[in-house]
């Protein structure tokens, strides 16, 4: 039947081309179709079929998977693959499936022009679980991409402190080189199982944490006083670490973000051929350092509480302050004191296991080891703290004020809405309690 159409006059001469076949059929054929097949001694069918494992969405499991299953079964007695990976679909910002008649499709060309392929890469990946649906945001692209300008960066950064041309690992470590390395194998074991149990998204995301937090926010800020100093062989060995952890990482990063990886390993001294053909890392209990990574936390969490006091009072870093730490881990502090001069922004430092005779006037940071305690008066200048927070009373205690009166006229109560009223109340209570903050704060300063 014809529908729409006028029929061809000579449709009885017509004779249906016995080469083609049904989309899906056909398609059911290709994993061995391609290879060779039928000729069973052909050499791709013998080194590629039946492979290991199937990577397909959830909505032709039936039209495509199923098909393969039974047409690899029935014409080479052997299923074409031992697993299949569902994941979920890729839908628009709304949740809706992409389809040509919404027009809501994105065009993965354009998002590449304007991010980066390795942008593109990474946000399919971190935002899937799986069989699980995900929303395409094109907002985390531009995240993926400032990732990708952090690695470059720091790339640059170790490529110019450079003057070793080989990548291999010092004799002697410090306690910051152990710490990275300890993490970085930590993290090779779990991406590995992660990998193992088809959790991409979660193995991609564990490497830009490493990346990101590990490497670039913490250890090449604790080499720069290394990098820059006269002791030539700790200088080497900084360089050693930081070029050794970059390239392992970049082996790591390379399946999720393939040419920026690529690229940078062109750069970096190293053994081998193209990155895409070296081994993938292993874990190495040489390289496991589990006391040095725990007394290395100890602190990290301590800068990283001192440095979000300072930030809650909005104390610049340039400003210095006297630092008196209570800790039955003295050793671990002392081993530290580079560290927290340079990142906790500390003057003069005093390690102790007993509390301070008067921690009036003094600034608190507490972390599960220590508590670290800091003059006031070396964080702010208390003149001019004295007359902001008394500004800020006075017009607390006003709004306080306004808000008791209007609470207390009976006409307003009467006649206002009983929502209006309580949040009117609510509004009081607020008042008072930053009264009462205030009020506290301005006695401490004295």
């Amino acid at each position: 039947m014809y529908v729409g159409i006028e029929a061809p006059e000579d449709i009885e001469n017509w004779e249906q081309d016995s080469d083609v076949l049904d989309t899906w059929f056909s398609s059911a054929l290709w994993p061995f179709s391609t290879m060779g097949w039928p000729d069973e001694d052909a050499e791709d069918f013998k080194r590629y079929f039946p492979t290991n494992t199937l990577v397909t969405g959830y909505d032709i499991i039936f039209f495509w998977v199923a098909r393969m299953i039974f047409s690899g079964c029935e014409h080479t007695k052997q299923p074409p693959f031992h697993t299949v990976l569902i994941h979920g679909l890729v839908r628009d910002e709304k949740g809706r499936k992409m389809s040509k008649s919404l027009g809501n499709g994105i065009d993965p060309l354009e998002i590449i022009d304007s991010y980066g392929c390795d942008a593109l890469r990474f946000n399919l990946v971190t935002g899937n679980s799986p069989g699980n649906d995900m929303r395409f945001y094109t907002e985390r692209c531009e995240a993926m991409r400032n990732f990708a300008n952090k690695i470059w960066n720091a790339s640059r950064f170790v490529l110019m402190n450079l003057t070793i041309d080989k990548c291999e690992l010092p004799e002697k470590l410090e306690t910051e080189d152990k710490w990275i390395l300890s993490k970085l194998n930590d993290v090779v074991k779990e991406v590995s199982d992660n990998m193992d149990a088809f959790e991409l998204g979660v193995a991609a995301q564990k490497v830009s944490d490493f990346i990101w937090d590990s490497y670039c926010d913490w250890y090449i800020e604790l080499t720069k006083p290394r990098l820059n100093g006269d002791d030539e062989e700790s200088r080497t060995n900084a360089q050693k670490v930081l070029l050794y952890v970059l390239a392992e990482t970049l082996k790591l990063l390379h399946p999720f973000m393939p040419f920026i990886t690529e690229e940078i390993w062109s750069a970096i001294p190293h053994e081998g051929g193209m990155l895409i053909s070296q081994k993938y890392p292993a874990y190495d209990e040489k390289l496991s350092y589990p006391q040095d990574e725990q007394d290395f936390e100890t602190l990290m969490d301590a800068i990283r509480s001192i440095r979000s006091r300072r930030a809650e009072m909005n104390v610049p870093p340039s400003r210095k302050a006297q630092l008196v730490i209570v800790t039955d881990k003295a050793t671990i502090f002392e081993n530290g004191r580079a560290f927290l001069t340079k990142l906790a922004f500390a003057g003069d430092i005093t390690i102790t296991n007993e509390m301070p005779a008067d921690v009036s006037g003094m600034v608190s940071a507490v972390t599960n080891d220590a508590k670290m305690f800091m003059p006031m008066a070396d964080l702010v200048d208390l003149d001019k703290e004295r007359d902001r927070i008394t500004k800020e009373l006075e017009k607390a205690q006003k709004e306080y004020d306004g808000q008791v009166k209007k609470l207390g006229n009976e006409k307003f109560l009467a006649k206002a809405p009983e929502k209006v009223v309580a949040a009117e109340r609510e509004r009081m209570e607020k008042a008072r309690a930053l009264v009462e903050n205030l009020t506290e704060s301005l006695k401490k300063l004295g």
